[in-house]
């Protein structure tokens, strides 16, 4: 293929460590794409981060009496050893507070400035008369004026998905404190607003324009921002923790999270290249006909994050000029916990580190690709992933590698035997398996997750299938060369089974790599099944997938 696919990936608060809806959400389904489609051949970058800026991240290092940096230092650690242990495969995982973010954020800030699509206003602002402060957003809470949830914070409400602010709040109040003797107060300040009205008429065309891939709740999100008209939002905020405003006079106020997290995606690919001794080879990514191949920038984020992506980002890149804009936004629905939205600010989250620590990353990843919420909301259970594991990764898939990889050693002293001529069920096992790679392989790159795996899934199935049909372990018994023949086809089969499962599972497509006598990186093969020559001597296998007993899962 040969194309530059540049995979961004939502960046999480420095303030906690991830939990499982967030890695459904967003952080999976880019790892499985990023992987495809460097066995695809593509040229990929995959970037993101750690938002270390932000007033939660600021309340809450006040809260606890030390230092903002040395807080988010310490979950940008958690956060990083996550990615480890479930096998995400960077280019580059930063963070918000480098000096290259803190340069580009600025660059960017000063060309919409300098172009006319950032303006200087006075906005009412919360301020809370108890804790003498001026309120970040999200620390404002009320009824939402659109669709009358409750629980609405100054920035979004995640009921309806509409911004706010938080003068459109109902009977607001602070978060932080909680009192309802002290009724806020909205003062002004002065602001620097992203003119996104300047911005609609380019908006409105680059919406309209070969979207037909996107998921239609992305789309028609977006569609009806734009529908209902965009207003100008401030891009700053009274704050001394944040990327400063390059403008004299401004030394209390710093730059907006959400003007500067996106910017992250830009200011990422520009460190990766540096630390590549390449400085110029962020541009393939991000300049629009440099590269002489197709170039496609896709954006991995939950729903709650879709007008940035779908909008503000976009408008930001259409006034800054000459950039890429986003190929696709890829975002999903929510993945609930015992039916509510995951949130770790309401405690309402299952830990990612929890759950790789008990059942591993391959167990995680499987369940959370299979259940992914790509076109509604679904439910983590561990009751249905410890389910999944011993039905599917194990009875399944697992099952006949261990069958053919066993009876293998056991009949033939691990050596692949040669073949005879292949037989019609032969034939149609293999190209069962070809039409696999093709069909994965479409799913994957349509970011249609679910259905690549459940193809994936299918062809193990008819391996099976085909394993109990031919059944070798009698074929043995009167044509040792016909129960050889299976075997070879198998072994040609579970070949390319490591490689279709290896996007999604990483870890035991690996392990596999190795049974199958290969070396090097498996997810570094490209996108075909590697022939297992006759003749080829196996080391003894291990079962692929631990079955989980009903005690273990009791324990959860």
């Amino acid at each position: 293929m040969n194309e530059h696919i540049l995979v961004c990936v939502a960046w999480p608060y420095a303030k906690t460590s991830t939990h499982v809806g967030q890695v459904a959400g967003a952080y999976l389904p880019a790892d499985t794409f990023a992987r495809y489609h460097r066995m695809a051949g593509n040229k990929v970058l995959m970037v993101s981060g750690s938002d270390e800026h932000g007033t939660p991240i600021l309340v809450e290092s006040e809260r606890l009496g030390i230092n903002p940096r040395d807080f988010v230092a310490n979950y940008h650690r958690q956060i990083c050893e996550v990615w480890d242990q479930l096998g995400m495969s960077w280019d580059l995982y930063t963070e918000t507070g480098t000096a290259n973010h803190y340069r580009i954020t600025q660059d960017f800030f000063l060309t919409l400035y300098d172009k006319g699509y950032i303006f200087k206003d006075s906005m009412q602002s919360a301020y809370c008369p108890t804790d003498r402060r001026f309120l970040p957003d999200r620390y404002v809470e009320g009824t939402c004026p659109l669709c009358g949830y409750t629980g609405a914070r100054g920035d979004q409400c995640d009921n309806c998905g509409h911004t706010l602010d938080p003068v459109d709040l109902i009977d607001a109040k602070c978060r932080l404190c909680g009192s309802k003797d002290s009724k806020l107060e909205m003062r002004m300040t002065e602001h620097f607003f992203l003119d996104l009205p300047k911005l609609q008429e380019p908006l409105q065309s680059w919406l309209s324009e070969n979207k037909g891939h996107w998921r239609p709740n992305t789309l028609a999100f977006a569609m009806n921002w734009l529908k209902e008209g965009l207003r100008a939002r401030a891009i700053t905020r009274d704050l001394d923790w944040g990327v400063p405003i390059p403008l004299d006079g401004y030394e209390d106020k710093r730059i907006y999270v959400w003007f500067d997290a996106v910017i992250g995606y830009f200011s990422a690919s520009v460190e990766w290249a540096e630390k590549q001794g390449t400085p110029e080879a962020w541009k393939n990514w991000w300049i629009p006909g440099l590269s002489d191949t197709e170039v496609r920038s896709y954006y991995f984020i939950g729903k709650d994050n879709i007008p940035f992506h779908t909008i503000i980002w976009p408008a930001m890149l259409l006034g800054y000029g000459n950039r890429v804009l986003p190929y696709d936004v890829p975002a999903n629905e929510f993945m609930t916990m015992s039916g509510a939205k995951a949130s770790s600010s309401r405690g309402n989250v299952i830990w990612t580190k929890d759950v790789l620590d008990k059942y591993g990353a391959d167990m995680l990843r499987y369940y959370l690709s299979a259940t992914a919420p790509e076109g509604r909301d679904s439910d983590f259970t561990f009751d249905e992933m410890i389910r999944r594991n011993n039905d599917e990764l194990v009875a399944t898939y697992g099952n006949v590698v261990h069958r053919t990889l066993t009876f293998l050693q056991s009949k033939f002293g691990g050596v692949l035997p040669q073949p005879q001529p292949l037989r019609e069920a032969d034939r149609e096992i293999l190209a069962e398996l070809e039409r696999g790679f093709e069909l994965v392989g479409k799913n994957i790159s349509q970011c249609h997750f679910k259905e690549g795996l459940n193809t994936a899934m299918n062809v193990a199935r008819a391996a099976n299938r085909y394993l109990d049909e031919q059944a070798p372990w009698k074929q043995i018994k009167v044509d040792r060369e016909a129960a050889g023949t299976t075997i070879y086809v198998m072994l040609q089969v579970i070949s390319g089974l490591h490689l279709l499962f290896c996007p999604y599972l990483p870890f035991s497509s690996q392990k596999l790599h190795g049974y199958l006598g290969l070396e090097g990186d498996a997810s570094a093969q490209p996108w075909q099944a590697i022939e297992i020559p006759a003749g080829t001597t196996l080391p003894k296998p291990a079962p692929l997938f631990p079955k989980i007993e009903e005690p273990v899962a009791a324990e959860k």
